[in-house]
């Protein structure tokens, strides 16, 4: 819509960079155009540019009328031309109805949970998820070629801690059958035995350094553990549709970061720090001292990232970018990890996204204490909510249909709460109100197209020649003015890394639709014909949705 109006705007002679505005008020018009820079160039006043191109253009085009506003051109568009040019086009294109081929000869990283193992997954890590998964589709959409990965971190300091509790007060003991879960909470058990006798610290610096030898007799405990985690992760990957085309592994990394740290000293961009720390200085850039290896020879996340950097880069030659996604608190590592790379004479374009912490209405949490909330948890707390809810609607339902629709909704209830949050922002996650099927929610849009679903199956209609001039009201003229916007909502997403802005424009479509459907009747609409013109006009609005939120990793339920 805005490329059209832009035309005709540059016809009546309009030559400078301009932009389009939505007006505050619907009574003030559809687009605006701000006439300072016009006015300037033909050497006049504000309103009286405005004034001389209303005239020009209004009753061209999609303009039904166009007028001055003080220094402001606001344009009303003709109602027919509007619904029909949208309808017809998300109709022709259907999924791929707001795609683009801007980015076509890209081809992007995207690196997401690096999850570690001998851990739980948690709330957190269900931020990292919901955020890549929907890049990911955003990025695919705006023409790039994208490459989902994962970076393991198998090899760590937690798994020493985890393995030296597991061996100091669970030799012993039956694993119980949520492996991943035990592994967790041994690990917690140690951070907290740990903080209280620090003597005990060599003890595990010890089994660190065994560890990365690969001794015979811990080995294979390491080996067994770490599948007893992976295994877990899968499952829940798949249930939240994570589908990555390769997984490094930190076992398999970090010696080449230590290769590349023995490189950096011998070229003297690192130096040897206190007590024989290999390190770089960069307090004048601001990044504080980044430490390459420890004094007693073992690496850290910023070696073995060294070491990935490197086989990223040779498994992909061709990327352009390599997005890295990660809590907010690891904003200055990745400055630091990015600068060393600099240094060293490597030229990847790398991209850091931050997302901040997830705490519950209770207050924060720490994997270290133990008072982490698990996916599980979450993802049980709200299907308890949304199957209570899902049984009340439909006591005619069976238990399968009511379980399975609950199933995906309550994952639909997840990913958009999470998403609806600007990244960088700490959120607040409360299963109730994710859960609701009223208000900024992934069910109430989920609705909404439940509900488009349930007219159509009503109506029973053919493809038929539609009539667009019977849509005249303001909210049917909305609808196609909001479907219009899906593109530049990507656009936005896109290039500030936000999903957030499609889960606002997935509610406010959503919602424009349920005020136009409180508003006028489409089943029981004046005449057939007007029936028709309705029901095509939904099934677009049912498209534009689904779209937007596939975009979300979110799969639409035919009933609600």
């Amino acid at each position: 819509m805005k490329e059209a109006l832009k035309k005709i705007i540059q016809a009546a002679g309009v030559k400078q960079e301009f932009d389009l505005s939505v007006p505050p008020k619907p009574e003030m018009g559809d687009y605006a155009l701000a006439c300072f820079d016009l006015a300037k160039a033909n050497d006049v006043s504000p309103a009286e540019a405005a004034a001389d191109l209303a005239k020009k253009i209004s009753g061209q085009g999609l303009i039904a009328e166009a007028k001055s506003f003080g220094p402001y051109v606001n344009m009303f568009l003709r109602p027919e031309a509007v619904i029909m040019q949208t309808v017809e086009a998300v109709m022709k294109q259907g999924v791929k109805y707001g795609a683009s081929k801007a980015e076509k000869n890209k081809q992007i990283l995207v690196e997401y949970p690096s999850n570690n193992t001998h851990k739980e997954l948690h709330i957190g890590h269900l931020r990292n998820i919901c955020i890549g998964n929907s890049l990911v589709k955003i990025l695919e959409l705006s023409g790039n070629k994208v490459i989902p990965v994962n970076y393991v971190n198998d090899f760590g300091a937690h798994v020493a801690k985890c393995l030296w509790g597991l061996q100091k007060f669970h030799a012993k003991d039956k694993p119980p059958a949520n492996k991943q879960k035990w592994l967790g909470q041994i690990y917690a058990e140690a951070s907290r035995y740990l903080k209280d006798n620090p003597e005990t610290k060599t003890e595990v610096q010890e089994l660190q350094k065994k560890l990365e030898a690969q001794n015979k007799k811990l080995w294979p405990l390491y080996l067994k553990t770490r599948d007893w985690s992976l295994k877990q992760f899968a499952i829940v990957f798949k249930e939240l549709g994570v589908l990555h085309k390769k997984t490094f592994f930190e076992k398999d990394i970090k010696h080449l970061g230590q290769k590349v740290v023995d490189e950096l000293l011998k070229n003297r961009i690192a130096t040897i720090g206190e007590g024989g720390a290999i390190i770089i200085d960069l307090t004048s850039l601001g990044l504080d001292i980044a430490l390459l290896r420890k004094s007693d020879g073992t690496g850290l996340y910023l070696t073995a990232d060294l070491g990935l950097a490197l086989v990223k880069n040779k498994a992909y030659p061709h990327i352009t970018e390599s997005i890295h996604i990660t809590g907010t608190e690891q904003n200055l590592y990745f400055k630091q990890l990015f600068k060393v790379l600099e240094l060293a004479g490597y030229k990847f374009q790398m991209t850091h996204i931050g997302y901040g912490l997830v705490n519950l209405p209770t207050g924060k949490m720490s994997s270290r204490e133990g008072n982490v909330v698990l996916y599980d948890e979450v993802y049980d707390n709200v299907y308890e909510h949304v199957l209570k809810a899902t049984r009340e609607r439909h006591t005619d339902w069976t238990k399968k249909k009511n379980e399975s629709t609950a199933r995906l909704i309550t994952l639909s209830a997840i990913k958009f709460d999470f998403l609806k949050h600007e990244s960088a922002k700490v959120m607040i996650f409360d299963p109730a109100s994710a859960a609701s099927f009223d208000g900024f929610t992934g069910p109430y849009v989920l609705y909404t197209v439940a509900r488009i679903n349930s007219l159509l199956k009503k109506s029973g209609a053919k493809k038929v020649k539609i009539n667009y001039s019977l849509l005249t009201e303001p909210e049917e003229k909305l609808l196609a003015l909001t479907m219009d916007g899906f593109a530049e909502a990507i656009v936005k997403a896109r290039a500030n890394y936000n999903p957030s802005t499609v889960t606002k424009y997935a509610f406010d479509l959503a919602k424009a639709y349920n005020d136009f459907y409180h508003k006028h009747s489409v089943l029981s609409a004046e005449n057939t014909e007007l029936v028709r013109a309705r029901l095509v006009l939904s099934k677009a609005v049912k498209t534009v949705l689904e779209n937007a939120l596939s975009l979300l990793s979110i799969e639409p339920v035919k009933e609600m």
